[in-house]
């Protein structure tokens, strides 16, 4: 493994002693929940399974903490922190993401002219039984047809009409750039004109490799290195209509929906790990290191814009992941829903210490 785990107090935590936890308890008890009566979470690299995480979520069953001192000496008294350290002194990054807020129509017009899809019914997951030869290992989707498996049409083909006629349209927006976006972040919720809210949340993609597009931009010139940000690259494509379609089109990737009611709307979507997201408390992780339903408390100098000037500091939930999450110290803040928590999520870039929280008993495997 490219990082290790090193053992430290409570007391070295950054910002711990006026972190407000209390929230997390209702996704511990979802955490609990599903690993109980579903299935447990996937064990990552770190070698922390759901099995190791199982004390934890069962102390926290019977406990409703009244104030933030309560909460924070459950932790105490059930966890130890490790800070998660990187080879050659290299430190952890942050970035954060949020659920967008798309005006849709059920109908196509003029106006409406942008479609999100549900899954084709041709689109098939891929492993190693069924995977083509000359397709690279990285592709989990694939398209299923009478002459056997091949790549998927990928965003360019889509958009040109490949899913036209097909009826998997679940509504249509005014802008191509929103629901790009809606892509990147993996989520949505869609406003009707008659004031209805739905959600859609991931269902598949077309299996092409994520590329950003803001890098591309950077790249280029366009925008420098140090102003990239969400906001940053939708102002750049409103500048520059003419260019839109390539420039969106070098993320070859493309993302299916399903839907979903919105029944809280002070909740987010439904994360990989099965628990509606909290705004400011669920984290993206790479699920290939990291198991699903863990805490982590991160201590970001340089980010300021979440807490009202602050550093940031909080324990979070590890209940989401993606593609652009790579590395045992990178983590997604999830921001909120809306174009407020947006511009929150649209400039985070910063560089954070990662320490994860690990139930005793499983923590004396570690030091």
């Amino acid at each position: 493994m490219d990082f290790g785990l090193r053992p430290v107090g409570f007391d070295a935590l950054p910002g711990w002693a006026e972190d407000d936890p209390r929230a997390l308890f209702t996704a511990l008890a979802t955490c609990r929940e599903h690993i109980l009566n579903v299935k447990p979470y996937r064990t990552g690299a770190s070698g922390l399974s759901s099995h190791d995480l199982m004390p934890l979520l069962e102390a926290a069953a019977k406990l409703r903490p009244a104030n933030a001192d309560e909460a924070r000496g459950f932790f105490e008294a059930e966890c130890r922190p490790f800070l998660i350290e990187l080879k050659e002194g290299a430190r952890g990054f942050v970035t954060a993401f949020y659920e967008p807020e798309v005006e849709v129509s059920n109908r196509s017009d003029q106006v409406y002219r942008f479609p999100f899809y549900r899954r084709p019914d041709d689109l098939v997951d891929l492993d190693e039984t069924n995977r083509p030869s000359g397709l690279d290992s990285n592709y989990v989707f694939g398209r299923k047809t009478a002459d056997g498996i091949s790549a998927y049409p990928d965003r360019r083909m889509i958009d040109q009409g490949f899913l036209e006629g097909r009826g998997l349209e679940i509504a249509w927006a005014r802008s191509k750039v929103d629901v790009f976006f809606a892509h990147v972040q993996g989520a949505a919720r869609l406003c009707f004109p008659d004031g209805t809210l739905k959600r859609i949340t991931y269902a598949a993609k077309a299996g092409h490799p994520f590329s950003a597009i803001g890098k591309l931009l950077v790249d280029r010139g366009e925008i420098p290195m140090t102003g990239i940000s969400m906001q940053a690259i939708r102002g750049w494509l409103a500048t520059h209509p003419d260019e839109v379609d390539e420039v969106l089109w070098h993320n070859r990737s493309y993302i299916f929906f399903r839907e979903a009611e919105v029944e809280d709307t002070r909740l987010g979507p439904i994360a990989a790990a099965k628990v509606p997201l909290i705004a400011g408390r669920s984290l993206a992780v790479d699920r290939l290191i990291h198991s699903f339903g863990y805490p982590f408390f991160i201590h970001a100098q340089s980010l300021t814009r979440l807490d009202e000037g602050k550093p940031f500091a909080r324990l979070m939930l590890a209940l989401e992941t993606g593609s652009a999450i790579v590395g045992a110290a990178r983590g997604d803040i999830f921001t909120g829903s809306g174009d407020e928590a947006g511009e929150l999520a649209g400039a985070v870039r910063n560089a954070a210490d990662f320490y994860i929280l690990v139930p005793k008993q499983a923590a004396s495997r570690f030091g």
